[in-house]
């Protein structure tokens, strides 16, 4: 039975994805507010619902849960899975926590069973199933998940056709549309005003957007278990905008790890062109409003469930049947899924160097290989098995004798209480893999070895003896930051793997311990309560200003996104200003140049002839006074605007400022010494030499080191140093030291372009024309001084009646004006408003004499 929302690659491009119907059988949604009977709607949710009970929706790719059909009796059985992380991380919620799960099933019900299985999963278990039509499942996990983002993810590129997939629209609608059948049933059992979501993984990183744009202010985390690759492999998706912004319609992402993080933050600069700062150290990316929060924190083990399988019958069995099959040998233990990516071949690879190396070690220690089943087919997949297979028998046949086997293959499906009696008895655990997300292997290895009551008696050792273990891991894993005490190796060097296998099997036994008790510390209290507890706690935070602030959406498609600011910052007006504009008499306008009236990218710094023209029509009328305020030089902006008679221009921040071009320069009203450039200008120079694209522009009261033609990253990142760097070496001298849109400046105390605002309305009011209608337009962090100055001025100063203010950034983002314009393309429509309204307001001057200037006080 198809859903529909299996829908067609042109509603896709058209937007009418996120119109298309609910999936049948719609969920009644669940309600929190009270009514008769305490049920909802029509009681499906009666035992989700209540008022005091906070409602946590996990969605994954896969529900937590075993099923089964009964051959003879036809009916569907139904567990939850225990070794399932969405069922563990429930420690870390308050126990009064509803938890609701949405996903798929592992098995394929029959659509006329799918609404009875959707009623007992939802009424026995808290489960929502999404049934993915057979042929949508196949394209969406196997085909776009499976063989395109998972080797992409892991940095393999689809350069032979033979070995993995290449980009193909139709699996990439099938990802799309599968996205939103779980976007559909997410929205069936969210309440979003109380409920938070907690979407998992690459499978469902659409969901957000799909999910957005239905509930503006939903309270969404996604976390993702796999790796973020480099913006180098990030850039060779062909759908790679529509991804980072659908991610960043959540409110709070997780990785595993710093870098996983840094080259999503990279991908966003390079792709979408957005920075990241942070804030009270929390990584947040600002869009259009919304602070996205980035959460970097490794996922957990579950202490309980690991300990109860050591204290199983069947470990302990175990545990003798290994020290007895392998005597006295020391055990290096390796588990992985049979993948391309886990670096079996070259564990074994380095297990043979070790051999030959050391040959005093043949017939001492043994590779314990468990390979878990492949997740996924492929010929690769495939591929890698037969070498594995062919490696171990190549060195069994060398270096085995009989009774003794250097390579032990498990490949097949080994139950946990197993696997922890391998972990227990080995020497040694060694994870290999080439790329991963976050590898739990080696965290379960500590605890089993650290053992229990019941395991120590099946090992026969003291409860009281020191516990040791050795880690071997590769640097490319999630977990290899946090296990300080690990021996972390490059996988591709089998050389330097076999040298760590030998030092970790011949380390002394007290270095052993201290290691194992440091790694025991972390992974007992970093479990996955912790973890859990800890991502829901950020993403509280994440969301607390969401009903403090006014959402709108916009955008079609992929591209939707919210735009989210405070109740009293809304876009300007230009028919209100327009209007304010032709009752008022005294009017300021302060603008800036660069991002407020020429656009930051444009190649031309210059001013076109429009703004001429605009510039010079409202300065004709006698009651506008009109600055330009900038950070350039005064030689270019008098050139520039040479044709402007009657602006004013205040440079390089106010340093030089002229009431109109018949006016001389004034200068700073201090005396500043200019001694600090000698320091200054050498230390900008070497970052010039080590920064390609960037150049030193040299004012007379000013140093500034652009680098809008660097390559971003390494350009943000050298502008950091410099600033950095610069504040030492001038923290004796009276300058400020400032970061700008793609530069860095140093100018002398107390120049800002605030005190240019404040100097030109004083001298309204003092010589008796106070304004009565201020704006005030620009971009920069610089502007945010004259946002404050001519609100101060205006409304300290004894003034009998309080002017207009309009204090106007450009772009919706945190700032001290009131009002905002979207870019430069809306400050030439507010100019062209502004001289419609000076040229009639000149022409009624000119025909009307009887109307006095003075009348208008």
């Amino acid at each position: 039975m198809a859903s529909s929302s299996y829908i067609s690659l042109m509603d896709l491009a058209s937007g009418d994805m996120f119109n298309s119907p609910q999936t049948p059988e719609r969920i009644s949604r669940v309600m929190t507010v009270p009514v008769d009977g305490g049920i909802t709607d029509d009681g499906d949710f009666d035992s989700l619902s209540s008022e005091c009970c906070e409602k946590t929706i996990i969605v994954a790719n896969f529900l937590p849960l075993q099923a089964q059909k009964d051959i003879k009796s036809g009916e569907w059985l139904f567990s939850f899975d225990e070794d399932s992380l969405l069922l563990q991380m429930k420690d870390g919620f308050s126990s009064d926590t509803i938890v609701v799960y949405v996903g798929s099933l592992k098995v394929d019900v029959d659509s006329k069973e799918q609404d009875e299985v959707s009623k007992t999963l939802l009424e026995e278990f808290n489960c929502v199933p999404t049934f993915l039509p057979p042929d949508l499942q196949k394209k969406f996990y196997h085909g776009f998940c499976k063989q395109y983002l998972w080797p992409l993810f892991h940095y393999m590129l689809p350069m032979c056709a033979d070995y993995s997939n290449r980009f193909d629209r139709l699996h990439w609608q099938a990802y799309l549309s599968a996205n939103k059948i779980f976007a559909d049933k997410i929205i069936e059992v969210t309440n979003p005003e109380k409920d938070y979501v907690w979407v998992h993984d690459y499978h469902l990183m659409a969901l957000p957007t799909f999910l957005r744009k239905h509930f503006h202010r939903v309270k969404l985390g996604l976390f993702l278990h796999s790796p973020f690759p480099s913006s180098e492999i990030y850039r060779t998706l062909p759908v790679r905008e529509e991804i980072l912004k659908a991610l960043l319609n959540a409110d709070l992402i997780g990785f595993h790890t710093f870098d996983y993080a840094r080259h999503f933050l990279t991908c966003c600069s390079r792709i979408l062109g957005l920075d990241h700062e942070s804030k009270r150290g929390h990584i947040g990316l600002d869009y259009f409003g919304r602070t996205v929060y980035m959460k970097i924190l490794p996922v957990g083990i579950h202490m309980g469930q690991l300990q109860s399988s050591l204290n199983h019958p069947s470990s302990s069995t175990k545990v003798k049947e290994i020290v007895a099959k392998f005597n006295d040998k020391k055990i290096i233990i390796g588990v992985d899924d049979m993948d391309i990516f886990k670096g079996i071949s070259l564990k074994v690879l380095a297990m043979e160097q070790l051999l030959q190396q050391h040959p005093e070690l043949q017939g001492k220690v043994v590779l314990i290989q468990i390979v878990n089943p492949a997740r996924s087919t492929g010929k690769d997949v495939q591929e890698a098995k037969r070498e594995i297979y062919e490696t171990t028998e190549r060195i069994n046949d060398v270096f085995g004798f009989p009774g003794y086997e250097p390579v032990v293959l498990i490949d097949r499906c080994v139950p946990f209480y197993e696997k922890a009696a391998y972990y227990a008895c080995a020497e040694c655990c060694i994870v290999n893999a080439v790329r991963d997300g976050m590898n739990l292997v080696p965290y379960k290895y500590i605890v089993c070895r650290q053992g229990t009551s019941r395991m120590d008696e099946a090992l026969q050792i003291a409860p009281e003896s020191p516990r040791t273990s050795m880690l071997v891991v590769s640097e490319f894993i999630g977990c290899s930051p946090s296990l300080s005490g690990a021996i972390r190796v490059n996988p591709w060097n089998i050389d330097a793997v076999a040298d760590a296998l030998n030092m970790a099997i011949t380390m002394p036994g007290v270095e052993k311990q201290i290691r194992h008790e440091q790694h025991y510390r972390y992974v007992s209290s970093h479990d996955v309560g912790y973890w859990s507890q800890s991502f829901m706690q950020d993403l509280g935070r994440a969301c607390k200003e969401h009903y403090n602030r006014h959402c709108w959406g916009f955008g079609f498609g992929l591209s939707f996104r919210i735009l989210s600011i405070s109740p009293n910052f809304r876009k300007l007006s230009i028919d209100h200003i327009i209007s304010v504009h032709r009752r008022t008499c005294r009017r300021a306008i302060f603008l800036d140049y660069d991002g407020t009236v020429v656009p930051h990218s444009s190649i031309i710094k210059s001013p076109g002839l429009e703004v001429i023209l605009f510039m010079n029509s409202i300065c004709s009328d006698p009651k506008n006074t009109v600055f330009i305020v900038s950070g350039r030089g005064k030689n270019s902006l008098s050139d520039w605007f040479a044709q402007c008679e009657n602006l004013g221009i205040a440079a390089e921040h106010g340093y030089f400022i002229r009431w109109n071009r018949r006016s001389e320069w004034e200068t700073f009203p201090i005396a500043i010494d200019f001694g600090w450039k000698r320091i200054a200008e050498p230390v900008m120079q070497l970052y010039t030499e080590a920064t390609d694209g960037s150049f030193i522009e040299s004012k007379e009261s000013a140093l500034v080191w652009h680098h809008q033609d660097a390559d971003p990253d390494f350009g943000s990142s050298q502008a950091k140093e410099l600033l950095d760097h610069l504040e030492n070496v001038l923290a004796n001298e009276p300058v400020v030291v400032k970061r700008g849109h793609q530069i860095v400046e140093v100018k002398p105390q107390g120049v800002t372009k605030g005190l240019v605002a404040k100097k030109v309305l004083s001298t309204m009011i003092s010589n008796g024309e106070p304004p009565d209608f201020v704006l005030c337009v620009g971009d920069d962090r610089s502007d945010e001084d004259m946002f404050e100055s001519i609100s101060n001025t205006a409304y300290i100063s004894s003034l009998p009646v309080s002017p207009e203010i309009f204090a106007c950034t450009i772009g919706q983002k945190p700032s001290k004006a009131r009002y905002y314009l979207d870019d430069t393309v809306d400050v030439l429509k507010l100019l062209s408003g502004l001289t419609g309204a000076s040229s009639s307001t000149t022409s009624t001057s000119n025909t009307e004499t009887e109307v006095s200037f003075e009348s208008c006080a």
